[in-house]
């Protein structure tokens, strides 16, 4: 650029003295010839012309020399970003790497999981339609009143064997009542020969019906009915004649209601039912409660089992004490009597020993003297020989 106004200003210098010799040639001599001037001129421009190029060349020299070195320069920033960006793309590349590595195991993780959440979603549909399938039999089998009463015999059974009762033991089933005529499902023995009776069947076609309702009018239609059937099983047992039988009865019948649910039901809608039944000396039990009555039952048998056991354990005690008085004599006698045998024995082996020894050692010394003794054997019984 320097150069380049360089060039410019000489042009305008050679320009601006040009102009001055014309007219100083002109003034001078007023008559010089114009071919004179315009040889004068082509030579200043042809001077103007080669000083130009000149300047032009070395001006490109220069330029030259200086877009080498920018480009040098600049080639060895591009160089050095090149490997600073290179070093930060192998950064970039390493990291990503990593990434993508991450990406697939997350994937997999999802993939194996998704399996597993998938697995088990078919697991738990095939167990929800297994469970419809088994509810839709158990309603079906509900329909019917005989299965009902097997339903809440077997589940009766259960609590009964949960609580460690025995047939035959603790209790007897369908067993007729002296008297009354009654069966009861279930009796269970009391000490002292008195009798709990339970009954376990409970009506539940109308509760069966207010679960399959759909309106809000039949449903409260339903439970209407079902309390009432309730009240009307708890009247019917009254009329049974199980507590006032010729037996020994507990003041007290048990009912047992073969689910929590229908309980829990009962207990939420209608609480005086409940409260008309304790008046009429039942008491209704859901199995939870049942194992608590059955738990309270067994643990009087068992504290009536151990006061009878220690009446005679310790009746037994009192007859084991006098025989021990009685051992403890015989014991004594005996010892005196070893005690003189041992005393007779001493003396055998120390005063008569010595009495009976004093002789053969006087014999002794005596085939010791006399030579035709010795060869003979003389022996304590050849002494008394």
């Amino acid at each position: 650029m320097e150069i380049l106004v360089g060039v410019l200003i000489g042009g305008a210098v050679v320009a601006a003295l040009a102009v001055p010799v014309v007219l100083a040639v002109l003034r001078r001599d007023p008559g010089t010839d114009v071919h004179d001037l315009e040889v004068e001129l082509r030579r200043l421009t042809e001077e103007q012309r080669r000083v130009s190029e000149e300047a032009l060349t070395r001006l490109g020299e220069t330029n030259r020399a200086l877009l080498e070195h920018e480009r040098m320069r600049a080639t060895g920033e591009l160089d050095g970003k090149k490997a600073l960006i290179d070093q930060q793309l192998g950064a970039m590349t390493s990291e990503l790497g990593k990434v993508g590595e991450l990406v697939r195991s997350l994937d997999n993780d999802r993939r194996s999981a998704f399996g597993e959440l998938a697995n088990e979603l078919q697991r738990q549909h095939e167990g929800l339609n297994t469970l419809t399938e088994h509810t839709r039999q158990l309603r079906e089998a509900l329909a019917s009143q005989k299965v009902r009463g097997q339903w809440g015999e077997r589940m009766a059974e259960d609590v009964l064997r949960l609580a460690g009762f025995l047939e035959g033991v603790n209790y007897k089933r369908q067993a007729t009542i002296a008297g009354s005529g009654g069966r009861p499902d279930y009796t269970f023995l009391l000490p002292n020969g008195l009798l709990l009776h339970m009954d376990v069947k409970f009506p539940l076609d109308n509760y069966l019906r207010f679960l399959e309702a759909e309106s809000e009018l039949e449903r409260r239609r339903y439970r209407d009915q079902f309390l009432r059937d309730v009240r009307d099983r708890v009247k019917e047992l009254t009329t049974r004649g199980y507590l006032d039988a010729e037996t020994e009865t507990i003041d007290c019948l048990l009912l047992f209601i073969p689910n929590e649910q229908v309980y829990a039901f009962v207990h939420e809608h209608d609480q005086a039912v409940l409260d008309d039944a304790l008046r009429k000396k039942i008491v209704l039990c859901s199995p939870l409660t049942l194992y608590a009555v059955l738990a309270v039952v067994r643990q009087a048998v068992d504290n009536f089992r151990l006061e009878k056991t220690s009446d005679e354990i310790l009746s037994l005690l009192g007859e084991f004490s006098r025989q021990w008085e009685k051992y403890v004599v015989q014991l004594d006698k005996v010892q005196q009597r070893f005690d003189g045998v041992a005393k007779e024995y001493t003396a055998l082996m120390t005063t008569r020993h010595r009495a009976l020894q004093r002789p053969l050692d006087k014999i002794e010394v005596l085939r010791h003297e006399e030579p035709g003794l010795a060869d003979a054997e003389i022996t304590p019984c050849a002494l008394e020989g």
